[in-house]
């Protein structure tokens, strides 16, 4: 590997971590006893430092040299249909779990298609919050005792403290992105 690049891959992780620390550079020198220019020739790639002051950076940036050294990995951003995993009803509606992982991630986004004259299950109250944009068709949200219709190009949003359900009793399919959290699969 090149020297360049190495040099410019470690200063980027210093001053990654002198920021996430909302550390000046010269509150970095103060703590390692280096010069404010050095450190600034550090995070650019221009010097490469010792592996004393390495060391010293690391520790001093809160860190340890397993984890500095470690690398990232890369965080899966997009999603495509084969990575969906999808339950159809016995009505033939469907519900998709757009983003694989969600279980492990702040909101649940799924894909709904409902089918005319159906409703998905009821949900007791819960922890957490529910969004939905309808693509297409039109649904009713049920929201304890009170009912809300909303159609193709219009969103909805609630807390889900009260037992709440969707329903298609049109004769058309509804199909809408549905955003819960936290996660419920």
């Amino acid at each position: 590997m090149d020297t360049e690049l190495i040099n410019r891959q470690i200063g980027n992780k210093i001053k990654d971590l002198r920021l996430q620390k909302g550390l000046t550079q010269q509150e970095l020198a103060d703590r390692t006893e280096l010069t404010k220019g050095y450190i600034s020739q550090l995070e650019h790639g221009s010097v490469a430092p010792s592996v004393i002051t390495l060391l010293d950076l690391i520790e001093c940036l809160g860190s340890n040299p397993a984890d500095f050294f470690k690398e990232s990995q890369t965080e899966q951003v997009v999603f495509d249909e084969k990575g969906f995993f999808e339950k159809i009803d016995e009505g033939g509606s469907s519900i998709q779990w757009i983003v694989p992982t969600a279980q492990k991630n702040l909101m649940e986004p799924l894909l709904v298609d409902l089918k005319p004259y159906r409703s998905l299950s009821v949900d007791d109250p819960h922890e957490g919050e529910e969004f939905g944009y309808v693509i297409s068709g039109r649904i009713r949200i049920h929201l304890g005792e009170n009912v809300y219709i909303a159609k193709a190009g219009e969103s909805f949003y609630f807390a889900s403290d009260k037992t709440h359900y969707i329903e298609n009793p049109y004769a058309r399919s509804a199909r809408f992105i549905w955003v819960s959290t936290p996660p419920s699969f």
